[in-house]
């Protein structure tokens, strides 16, 4: 008999975990706390700390040998002005997504909510410019030691250039990082197998602690940001690997679905990195130099679904407290999601960050996002798996055209 695989396991982890959080918060409220102290706190941080010990290690590996393996410094600078590209262009269709659906479902006028109450302190994001200065490390040790993912990515760039250029000389140190970055994917293949008691913790804490009365509280303004999710899953992602790619939208859904079901229960690109990088690689057949340059930088600046949660939340507010926004208004709020996903690279807590700058550039009180941040946690897992789906379409995107651009130049010069 068959085993069941890695997705089946980590789905039913989802599922129970789901079904147990919700049946405590119904039934046995008062023995939830206990429950979620000593079993579900302890099984999901425990998963957590697994992988993103394995996280800061794998992206300086996966970075340096992809840009060395591109070689070209002129097929780099493609590649990233590809993906670059990609992620601003589909996280604009992203909150356009969020923005139209909000329009025209309306959640904020779906009951009466408590205006008085609602209050949030956001604390002030870095601008474009300050993030643009700040990608260039002072201390590339003390960097790796923080986590900072964009100096990290650009750090490594610059070690896999000067690899490329010594040639020879640096053979060594090549193979040194090949085995590095060998040991870290073994390693993410270990961690994996304990992701379905992980994800079970996760989700019971998750579900257990908002129970069935907050969501069906908030039960509009979630349909609306899942429905808008699946909208871009499926037609923006979906499209750019059937028109762009030139695979099955359904192709790529299946044999992502590990790496998604993942990124669910962490509610984090980044610590969903090993995962995706894996199943991108080995499922969908990405070549690794491409894989570990799209992927790193998608995890840090592409939030497609948080640009959705951006575009919800702010037309949700705007309902609740009677306030019409203009289509100026509407553009503003395009743009500034769009370059706050640049500028908020690497902040904790970004969603909320990004909604308090966004909110603040149409007039709209920032303490409405006291009205959503109940559910958040819920429905960041749900962005989170979109987010990731993102980076691994953008990657499938940019590997099927590279490897199209190096059949044509082989044909021309044969």
């Amino acid at each position: 008999m068959k085993k069941p695989g890695l997705t089946v396991k980590v789905l039913t982890g989802l599922v129970l975990g789901a079904i147990v959080g919700l049946l405590i918060n119904l039934f046995a409220p008062n023995s939830f706390n206990v429950l979620n102290t000593y079993l579900f706190v302890p099984l999901g941080q425990v998963f957590l700390s697994l992988i993103n010990m394995l996280v800061v290690p794998l992206v300086l590996f996966s970075i340096i040998l992809g840009t060395a393996g591109l070689g070209d410094p002129a097929k780099l600078g493609r590649i990233g002005i590809k993906t670059v590209s990609y992620f601003l262009v589909t996280t604009t269709i992203a909150i356009v997504i969020g923005l139209s659906l909000a329009a025209v479902i309306q959640p904020g006028l779906a009951g009466n909510f408590d205006l008085e109450t609602a209050a949030f302190e956001a604390e002030e994001a870095p601008s474009v410019g300050e993030t643009l200065l700040n990608m260039i490390p002072t201390n590339p040790i003390a960097a790796l030691g923080e986590g900072n993912m964009l100096q990290i990515i650009v750090f490594a760039v610059f070690i896999g250039l000067a690899l490329t250029a010594l040639g020879e000389k640096t053979k060594g140190l090549v193979h040194l990082f090949e085995q590095g970055n060998d040991v870290m994917m073994y390693l993410v293949g270990i961690v994996m197998k304990f992701a379905p008691y992980g994800t079970f913790g996760l989700i019971a804490t998750a579900v257990g602690s908002q129970g069935f009365s907050a969501m069906k509280a908030m039960g509009s303004y979630m349909l609306v940001i899942v429905a808008a999710l699946l909208v871009h899953a499926v037609f923006t992602y979906g499209g750019t690997i059937k028109f762009l790619a030139k695979k099955s939208p359904i192709w790529f859904f299946k044999n992502f679905a590990p790496a998604m079901s993942v990124g669910f229960s962490t509610s984090s690109s980044t610590a969903t990195l090993p995962i995706s990088m894996e199943v991108a690689q080995d499922k969908l057949g990405v070549p690794k130099s491409v894989s570990s340059f799209v992927q790193p930088l998608g995890a840090t600046i592409n939030m497609d679904g948080t640009a959705i949660m951006q575009g919800v939340a702010t037309m949700f507010i705007a309902q609740a407290y009677g306030i019409e926004l203009s289509a100026v208004d509407l553009a503003t709020v395009v743009l500034t999601a769009v370059l706050a996903s640049i500028g908020t690279a690497g902040v904790p807590g970004v969603g909320l960050i990004m909604l308090a700058m966004v909110l603040g550039s149409v007039g709209l009180p920032p303490e409405g996002i006291g009205l959503v941040i109940g559910i958040d946690r819920l429905l960041d897992m749900t962005r989170t798996a979109v987010n990731i789906s993102g980076d691994a379409a953008c990657a499938v995107y940019v590997a099927e055209t590279e490897k199209d651009r190096d059949l044509r130049m082989e044909n021309m010069n044969a």
